[in-house]
C-alpha cells in the first residue's frame, strides 16, 4: 500500500495518529482509545477517538494485533511518521560527551570504530554496527621476537601507530641474529610503503638477487609479509556491538523473532550488502522492518549513516539495528552524530 501524504489526513487524524505511534514506541503495546484519550488534551470523547483509529486503520497506517486489542502502527504508518511529523531531538550533552569520549579514548582507527559502535550501542539500547573501511597500513617499523626455536612473534608498527601482532611459523635454523637482521631489513627497505608495496619491493629484490639478505633472512621476510598481507585481506569489515541488548523484556514473549533477528546479526556479509546502500548517499538512511527483505521476518529497524574519510570521500557507514519500535526521534540524531564524529578522527 502506497503511504498517505500528510495533507490528506486532517488535523484530528493527524494528532490521534501522531499519539498512537509515540505511546507505541515508548512501550511497544497496542494503544485504546480511552488510552489517548487520558494523554491528550483533544477533546474528544474514547468513542470520537476510536472512530479516527478505525479510519486510520482502513488506511494502513494503523492495525490491531487482536480484535480486542488496542491499535498500533503498521510499517506503512511508521515510515509516514518518521519521514513527515517526527520532531527529531537533538543529541544531549552527556550522549555527545559519551560519544567523543569513546572515540577519542582509543588508538588505531579499528579500536575507535568499535569503541564507537559499544558506545552507540548502550546508548541506543539497540545493535551497534559499523562498517570498516578497507585500508591499506602506511608500515612504519617491524620486528621479530623469538619465542621458541620454530616460533616469533612478527610485530608490524604502521604509521598511525596501530601495531599488530602475529605468531609466524619460523624455518628451520632461524636464529636471533637472522630475526633482527631480517627485521632491520624491513625497517629500512619499507617504511612508508603499504604491505601491497613491501610485497611488489621485495619480489623485485629477490628477483634482482641483491646479496643484502641471504636466502633463510629473504624467506623469513616474505612469511612475514605475506603473513600479515593475507590477514589484511581476510579482516573483518563489520563490527557489531550489543546484541544482548536486543533480548529485552519485549522479545520475550516473541522469541522466534528474537532468535531470528540474532541469526540475520550473524549474517554479516548480508548485512554488509544492505549497509552499502547507505554508502551512496550523503544522509542517514533507515529501514523499517520489511522495507528491507532481510529484516522482514524479525520486523527489525535499520538506521545506518556514512561517515567520510580524510579526502572527503564516504569511507564506511555507521549505525543500529532494532526493533521496528525504536525512540526514531533520539536515535537518528545519534547516528548521524556518531557519523560525523567519526569524519572528523578520519580527517
Amino acid at each position: 500500500m502506497s503511504v498517505i501524504p500528510i495533507p490528506e489526513l486532517n488535523d484530528r487524524a493527524r494528532d490521534v495518529f501522531r499519539l498512537v505511534v509515540e505511546s507505541y514506541l515508548g512501550t511497544g503495546l497496542p494503544v485504546g482509545s480511552r488510552t489517548i484519550s487520558k494523554m491528550a488534551s483533544l477533546s474528544l470523547s474514547p468513542a470520537s477517538i476510536r472512530n479516527v483509529m478505525q479510519d486510520l486503520e482502513e488506511l494502513g497506517l494503523l492495525a490491531a494485533p487482536h480484535t480486542s486489542a488496542g491499535r498500533m502502527p503498521t510499517e506503512t504508518g511508521l515510515r509516514l511518521f518518521v519521514d513527515g511529523m517526527m520532531q527529531a531531538a537533538e543529541p544531549s550533552v552527556e550522549e555527545r560527551r559519551a560519544i567523543e569520549a569513546g572515540i577519542a579514548e582509543s588508538g588505531p582507527i579499528e579500536e575507535a570504530l568499535s569503541a564507537a559502535t559499544a558506545t552507540l550501542s548502550g546508548l541506543s539500547a539497540c545493535a551497534g554496527i559499523v562498517m570498516v573501511p578497507k585500508r591499506e597500513p602506511v608500515l612504519r617499523q617491524f620486528g621479530f621476537v623469538p619465542l621458541n626455536a620454530r616460533q616469533a612473534l612478527a610485530v608490524l608498527v604502521g604509521q598511525d601507530g596501530s601495531v599488530e601482532n602475529r605468531v609466524l611459523d619460523l624455518p628451520e635454523g632461524v636464529s636471533p641474529v637472522m630475526l633482527n637482521e631480517a627485521a632491520n631489513f624491513m625497517s629500512a627497505r619499507f617504511a612508508g610503503l603499504t604491505l601491497r608495496e613491501a610485497g611488489e619491493a621485495l619480489s623485485r629484490e629477490m628477483e634482482a638477487e641483491r646479496g643484502a639478505l641471504d636466502r633463510a633472512a629473504r624467506d623469513l621476510v616474505a612469511r612475514g609479509i605475506a603473513t600479515w598481507s593475507h590477514d589484511a585481506d581476510d579482516r573483518p569489515v563489520l563490527i557489531v556491538r550489543g546484541q544482548s541488548r536486543l533480548l529485552d523484556e519485549s522479545t520475550a514473549a516473541d522469541l522466534e523473532r528474537a532468535r531470528q533477528l540474532l541469526e540475520q546479526l550473524e549474517g554479516k556479509q548480508e548485512i554488509m550488502d544492505l549497509l552499502r546502500g547507505a554508502l551512496a548517499g550523503s544522509a542517514t538512511k533507515i529501514f523499517i522492518g520489511s522495507e528491507n527483505k532481510l529484516f522482514s521476518l524479525s520486523g527489525s529497524s535499520v538506521i545506518a549513516a556514512p561517515y567520510r574519510g580524510a579526502d572527503g570521500r564516504v569511507v564506511g557507514v555507521v549505525g543500529v539495528i532494532g526493533p521496528t519500535r525504536l525512540n526514531y526521534a533520539r536515535v537518528i540524531p545519534m547516528v548521524d552524530f556518531t557519523a560525523q564524529t567519526l569524519s572528523r578522527l578520519m580527517r
